[in-house]
């Protein structure tokens, strides 16, 4: 049995740092970096990549709204030629870094509000996977998992990608299988154990509990650790020390 871990990285910003890239590098198989439109930059997002790489990590995009001040969190009215043009624009500016460090993009996942809005919506799903395409058909296009998996893959599937399915072991879920919303007091779990357990349930039962208490399915590639998490070393570490103790293997997506 095996399983992904990535974390968001690279979102940082001139003179800002955020999260602990250097610290949780060496405990992910997987780094989603900035593209610039709502964290990183150019130096930034090279030096992210050059980490990455120098660890073994596989290194994915992490394009999102053009949206520095609101982190990309904002839902934005733009249309699917607008948004197909905002991931063409930072899949390449990460690509181009990739090729010129000598390392492989391998995967793209969207962020904040266009990965939110992408849930259950089959349009939006087959107007990423189709530019992701475009650019390179190896590309694997990472959504969030629910009971929808099976349409969405053969969705992203028939304009030629392939899609990878994620859970998020610190963030509370609602029964129909969504992430509760960051405005609830308890849509963050805090505690490194409690986060931990969580992430084993997922892997090795295929289960989450959920805000009102009952377990409900729920099947992902790959797990996330949120780098803006105040506790996001502690809490990667304790998920991967549980997991290999529970006999998975990590490994990338």
């Amino acid at each position: 049995m095996h399983i992904d871990i990535n974390c968001d990285l690279g979102e940082g910003y001139g003179a800002y740092r955020m999260g602990e890239d250097r610290e949780i590098i060496g405990v992910i198989s997987s780094a989603n970096i900035a593209c610039g439109f709502h964290a990183g930059d150019p130096q930034v997002m090279a030096r992210t990549v050059r980490l990455a790489r120098d660890h073994g990590v596989a290194v994915g995009a992490h394009p999102g709204f053009p949206d520095l001040l609101g982190f990309g969190r904002r839902n934005l009215a733009c249309s699917f030629e607008e948004i197909e043009a905002y991931l063409t624009y930072q899949i390449g500016a990460l690509q181009a870094f990739c090729t010129a460090l000598q390392c492989r993009l391998h995967h793209v996942k969207p962020h904040g509000a266009l990965y939110n809005m992408a849930v259950g919506n089959e349009e939006l799903v087959r107007s990423m996977a189709k530019t992701i395409a475009r650019i390179d058909d190896s590309l694997i296009l990472v959504l969030l998992a629910g009971s929808d998996n099976t349409r969405m893959a053969a969705l992203a599937a028939e304009e030629g990608v392939t899609a990878v399915f994620e859970a998020f072991p610190d963030r509370a879920y609602t029964a129909g299988g969504t992430l509760v919303s960051r405005q609830h007091p308890a849509a963050v779990i805090h505690d490194p154990e409690q986060v931990a357990a969580r992430a084993v349930r997922m892997v090795t039962h295929g289960v989450v509990q959920t805000i009102d208490g009952p377990e409900i399915g729920l099947h992902a590639q790959t797990l996330c650790v949120h780098g803006d998490h105040p506790h996001s070393v502690q809490i990667a570490n304790s998920i991967r020390h549980h997991l290999e103790a529970a006999g998975v293997t990590i490994r990338s997506m």
